[in-house]
Order: structure tokens, then sequence, then C-alpha cells
């Protein structure tokens, strides 16, 4: 014999039933169902609300959430409402993940546009840097490689022979 036993595990499952009251399960296809629901969801990563299960196949880790009454097999109208709690929570998860998203692209986009500041900046001293003496009003530009000296017919040293 299998242990627990189906009678057994319905007994766990309706124990909070008050005498009158349908009991939750009465039968051993409810018990079937949830066990084999649950071990899907076991097989699928869902974290087992048991210790020890080291070796344990998800359907024997099933059975054994529902011996020990840490899992719970709802009516139809607790799941409804159960599902409706879920979907509630799952809504602010999207919410607040979409907001995450919108706080990260916005901060990205300020960086961005930051350094492209930055490097309009340094282009502009760049260019100051790179710039000569100013005379009259124009800009000398003097390469590294070639030393500068006016050419004849010049302004420069043309006061001398007039």
């Amino acid at each position: 014999m299998i242990h627990p036993s189906y009678v057994e595990l319905m007994k766990v499952v309706n124990q909070g039933v008050d005498v009158g009251d349908e009991p939750v399960i009465n039968s051993r296809y409810s018990i079937v169902c949830a066990t084999a629901k649950r071990a899907r969801q076991l097989i699928d990563h869902r974290k087992p609300l048991i210790e020890n299960t080291e070796g344990m196949k998800p359907l024997s880790i099933a059975v054994e959430e529902l011996w020990e009454g840490k899992l719970r097999i709802l009516t139809d109208e607790e799941a409804a409402v159960e599902q409706e709690k879920q979907d509630a929570y799952d809504e602010k998860v999207r919410e607040e993940r979409a907001r995450q998203k919108e706080e990260e692209r916005l901060k990205a986009e300020a960086e961005a546009e930051e350094r492209a500041a930055e490097r309009a900046a340094e282009e502009e001293e760049d260019t100051e840097e790179e710039a000569g003496p100013v005379e009259g009003g124009l800009s000398v530009f003097a390469s590294e490689d070639e030393d500068f000296t006016p050419h004849a017919g010049d302004d420069e040293g043309d006061d001398d022979e007039e």
C-alpha cells in the first residue's frame, strides 16, 4: 500500500471543513488531478514547499506537500479570487518593470547628451588651440613641420624699401 493513502490525503485536505459543509475533495480523482498539476509546476522549476527533496520525483514531492498540509486545494470560487489577486500582482510587476525601463532609457539618453556636449566642448577647445595669433582679424595657422616665414611681397619687412 502507498503511504499516504487516498483516504488519508482526503482527510488532510478536508481538515478545515465544518460538519455539514461540502468537502473540498470528495474523490480520488481530485487528489490525482491536484498532485499531477503540482508535479507539473515542480517540473517547470517551481520551488518545492518541503525540504529534503533530493532524489524524489515531482509527483512524490507533490503528494508529500499535500500530506504535510503545505499544498492547498482550492474550490472554484477560491481559485477565481486567487487568480484575480495574481493577475493584479502581475499587472503591478509589469507596470514597475515598464517604469524602470523608462527610467533607464531616460538616464541613458541624458548620459548620451552629456557625452555629446563634452565632445563638442573638447572639439571647440581643440579648434582654439590650433589657431595661431590673430592679425588683422585673420587667423594664421602654422604647420608643426614647417617654420612660418613671411614671403617677399608681404607687408612685413617692406617698410624699409619705401
